[in-house]
């Protein structure tokens, strides 16, 4: 049978997954980490007025007709705080983020003023706008400040807590259950008799899964027995979305996975043009209580194997399933520092 291509191969997989249907409110506090259900837009301008850029002295761009121009200080506005409308002829005190006073139209930065007789002497002559935020510069009102499908980073939080946004709606965890055929697996910290190896891929693919936001649910190491590992995909069924197993799917007399999944659901058997990691078995197993089912995913036993066909493979099913819109990891173009010799 012609092998599959990666492309191929991923566009199959991407092409049947949906993402959860659940969506949860969550306090910002805990949705890190989380994929977004619904774009979200902001209620308020971000700064919401003028504020100044610098600790500095407001002033009104028409009064300083020339460096050294000395003014008396009006008053003092910290951030926080909202001035009175400055006076011509007069400097506010103003703080970085504090309001810009109504009629200032510069703001003159600490360092190129100094202490006079009469007030303070600016020692720079700005041009109209200097050192203002103008409010609505960083977020305007209504503006979209994250689409839907983003996985939500420190950086998404305190934008949504810049917005004024308590909580966020995201879709709820991927429960993934996870098991592992074959007789010859021993857990670490175990003695290792003859003819055993001790089982690294449960121990990857939890953590992976973990990694990338999974609910996990680990049911071990199942015997090499056709009953044993139906039993095991009937109750991964029951409350998972996905199940991943790895190992056992060939077609030798002690790999039941294959035959259990075909009795329990359908699968399909995919060799891929990729090294390592060429097989992959993926379909469904249907659940007993209802007519929903769960996906399956059987990767290869090898542990390199099956690492690379998580990363390459899995991954992006999973983020599909999420509810995320970047599958791939981003790509740069960027100058090598080196020469390629072909």
């Amino acid at each position: 049978k012609r092998m599959l291509s990666f492309e191929q191969a991923l566009e199959k997989l991407l092409a049947a997954a949906q993402p959860v249907e659940e969506v949860r409110s969550l306090p910002l506090t805990v949705a890190a980490g989380r994929v977004l259900a619904h774009p979200q837009e902001s209620s308020v301008a971000v700064p919401p007025l003028d504020n100044s850029a610098m600790d500095g002295y407001a002033v009104r761009f028409a009064d300083i007709t020339a460096k050294g121009v000395s003014l008396p200080v009006s008053q003092r506005i910290p951030a926080g705080t909202v001035g009175t409308t400055l006076q011509p002829g007069t400097a506010a005190r103003i703080f970085t983020g504090a309001p810009i006073p109504a009629g200032a139209d510069a703001v003159v930065m600490q360092e190129l003023c100094e202490h006079g007789e009469a007030g303070v002497v600016i020692n720079h002559q700005p041009r109209s706008g200097e050192n203002i935020r103008r409010a609505g510069e960083d977020i305007a009102v209504g503006a979209e400040i994250l689409p839907v499908g983003v996985k939500l980073q420190p950086q998404h939080i305190a934008l949504a807590a810049s917005a004024g946004l308590p909580e966020l709606p995201v879709y709820r965890r991927l429960r993934v259950g996870v098991f592992f055929t074959g007789d010859e697996l021993i857990q670490p910290g175990e003695p290792l008799p003859p003819g055993a190896i001790y089982n690294s891929n449960r121990y990857a693919l939890v953590t992976l899964l973990e990694g990338m936001g999974c609910e996990v649910r680990d049911l071990g190491t199942v015997p090499d027995k056709l009953e044993a590992t139906r039993e095991a995909l009937r109750k991964a069924a029951a409350d998972n979305d996905l199940i991943i197993t790895s190992g056992g799917v060939s077609v030798g007399e002690e790999d039941h996975v294959k035959p259990a999944v075909e009795a329990e659901g359908r699968l399909d058997m995919w060799k891929i043009a990729i090294k390592p990691g060429k097989p992959l078995a993926f379909g469904e197993v249907r659940r007993s209580s209802d007519a929903g089912k769960a996906w399956f995913v059987g990767l290869p036993g090898n542990p390199v194997s099956a690492m690379v066909t998580f990363m390459m493979m899995v991954r992006p099913f999973i983020l599909r399933l999420q509810g995320a819109s970047q599958l791939e990891p981003r790509r740069y173009r960027v100058r090598a520092d080196f020469d390629w010799l072909r």
